[in-house]
């Protein structure tokens, strides 16, 4: 794995946690310059995808049977935030 896949991992992992932990804005908020920071690193969306994915089952296999509903649903909030930032980002370049 580059380096840069790995600190995308690292920085997705924190964001996700703060999310998945409370639902603020903050984190979610920082998962669309994710995103943002995708788009311009050149990473492809089917790296977020398994970055995404890999996080999730981590959450998942330490959470209780009550969680995860709630982790599913704010998963689905965190990664449609990140993906509306690639969109748009990638939208933008291609009007250039």
């Amino acid at each position: 794995m580059t380096d840069r896949v790995e600190s995308m991992r690292r920085d997705y992992r924190a964001a996700f946690l703060g999310y998945v932990a409370g639902g603020a804005e903050g984190p979610l908020a920082l998962a669309y310059e994710l995103g943002r920071a995708a788009v311009a690193e050149r990473t492809n969306v089917l790296v977020l995808g398994q970055i995404h994915h890999e996080i999730l089952g981590e959450v998942l296999r330490t959470a209780s049977p009550e969680e995860v509903a709630v982790i599913v649903d704010r998963a689905g909030e965190f990664l449609g935030e990140v993906l509306a930032a690639v969109d748009l980002m990638q939208r933008s370049l291609a009007k250039e």
